[in-house]
């Protein structure tokens, strides 16, 4: 398991294809579905699939990815937090997802804060922007914690809805 940060709480490490089931109830959790899409994976190997061609290509690629976020006191999965670069964007962004049971609690909020802190200094990525859709009032309010603010509606693809774009400078 290859650790990338640790909080007070939490280790952020790598995705590996044993998160694979964790990953299926995750993707299929109402909220992921609701505000970053329905990615059509209703297998544990489709998981696996999803991992190898996603989180696990990103490292061996970037260098970086979206990372696992487990509690350190119990090792219980919570969700996932991390960094991508998307060919529409300029600037790597960050995201994250959780289990319902694990909001509410300062996980994400934890959590992105120490992505941004690895990406800054020990990656030197900066400016490294978000998106969300308009309606997750959750993620915009995370976002403004961590010091990112509106900047302008944009669309990743012409057949995709608008999303809204953070940058740390407005």
């Amino acid at each position: 398991m290859k650790i990338i940060a640790e909080t007070d709480r939490l280790q952020l490490c790598y995705l590996v294809l044993d998160d694979a089931p964790f990953i299926l109830t995750l993707v299929n959790d109402p909220s992921w579905i609701q505000f970053i899409g329905d990615r059509g994976i209703r297998t544990v190997a489709q998981a696996a699939a999803y991992l190898q061609n996603g989180p696990m290509a990103s490292y061996a690629e970037n260098g970086f990815g979206l990372y696992l976020v487990q509690r350190k006191a119990d090792s219980v999965r919570l969700g996932m937090c991390g960094l991508v670069k998307r060919p529409s964007l300029p600037h790597v962004d960050i995201g994250f997802a959780f289990l319902p049971q694990f909001t509410g609690q300062g996980y994400a909020f934890e959590a992105a804060t120490a992505v941004l802190h690895h990406a800054r200094h020990d990656l030197n990525l900066s400016p490294i922007v978000a998106i969300t859709a308009p309606d997750n009032h959750r993620s915009i309010k995370l976002l403004e914690k961590c010091g990112l603010h509106f900047q302008k509606m944009i669309s990743l693809a012409a057949d995709q809805p608008a999303i809204m774009l953070f940058h740390p400078d407005g």
